[in-house]
């Protein structure tokens, strides 16, 4: 396509991002990982044959990737305005739109170059609201691409979280433990019980299937392995093992190096919140504006909200 099909309508959005070197090969999953640590994972559903099309939102604040299974399971990665090299929003709603993630990433790797820093500019929507990408930091040449997109289904769920009484239940336990918990759950072959108590303070999960299993969390007893924890009454429920895996089996490796917490925060109706924080790396010769201007640590966020088996209205 040529390069003025780029410039021929006045887009919602236009940003840059630093480096996309390094896509993971596409099999059974979706996932985004680079050398500078761009995004170390946007979604995984092992085994999962039902999600829909994955949805994109924009908003003056960074881009929304929002992916849902049987109207149980949603995952939504936020990446904010902070993460690009550049960000123009001139939109006045947030436009949505559906587009295949494995394309996505596959039109991603066109871009890579191995042991090379590639810069690529986002526009949407293009002239037939297609997602425009283009290298921008080569001298020699110049890559372009457009990915169909379309209108996005409605989901089937509400995903607004709302909080659970006056003092949100929740708490913060290192992320490799909470991996570590809810694979060995895997055994009973049962759905997990989660019960969050007061007295004593403390988290448990346990699974009754073929067998019982039961892991407990308390607050008191070590302090780093659950390091928060607000909770003013008892609240328990029951949440498929598939779906609970699909939250924490793909925490970066980065989070379980660094021993990072995950935040757990039961909502009402008993639906779980789990939110993983990402670093994310510059690339190794960062962007630096005219003025100076080195841009910080960025940070993507993570977020799985998974429904109760049984719905509580307490």
């Amino acid at each position: 396509m040529s390069s003025s099909s780029m410039d021929a309508t006045l887009p919602d959005l236009v940003c840059q991002l630093d480096n996309v070197q390094g896509f993971c090969r596409r099999s059974h999953f979706c996932s985004l990982e680079t050398p500078s640590g761009f995004l170390m994972i946007l979604i995984k559903f092992d085994g999962f044959h039902h999600f829909r099309m994955p949805v994109i939102e924009l908003s003056e604040h960074g881009i929304v990737l929002i992916v849902e299974e049987t109207g149980c399971l949603q995952a939504k990665v936020y990446l904010q305005k902070e993460l690009f090299v550049k960000y123009e929003y001139t939109a006045e709603a947030r436009p949505r739109f559906g587009v295949s993630l494995g394309l996505l990433v596959d039109c991603l790797n066109t871009f890579s170059v191995p042991g090379h820093s590639s810069m690529i500019e986002f526009r949407y929507p293009g002239p037939d609201m297609q997602l425009l990408l283009k290298s921008i930091d080569s001298l020699d040449a110049c890559i372009y691409a457009e990915i169909r997109t379309r209108i996005p289904d409605t989901m089937s769920w509400d995903y607004n979280f709302e909080p659970m009484g006056t003092t949100p239940l929740s708490f913060t336990v290192k992320s490799s433990a909470l991996k570590e918990a809810i694979d060995d759950l895997e055994w009973p072959g049962s759905s997990i019980k989660i019960t969050v108590q007061p007295n004593p303070p403390s988290v448990t999960l346990r699974g009754e299937g073929h067998g019982d299993l039961q892991i407990d969390f308390l607050y008191y007893v070590n302090t780093d392995l659950l390091a928060a924890f607000n909770c003013d009454r008892e609240v328990s429920h029951r949440y498929k093992y598939k779906f609970l895996r699909a939250a924490t089996s793909n925490i970066p490796s980065s989070v379980v190096k660094d021993n990072r917490g995950s935040k757990i925060t039961v909502g009402r109706g008993g639906i779980l919140k789990v939110q993983h924080l990402v670093s994310v790396a510059r690339a190794t010769h960062p962007h630096i504006d005219s003025a100076g201007y080195q841009p910080p640590s960025r940070i993507a966020y993570i977020e799985f909200f998974v429904k109760p088996e049984e719905v509580d209205d307490d």
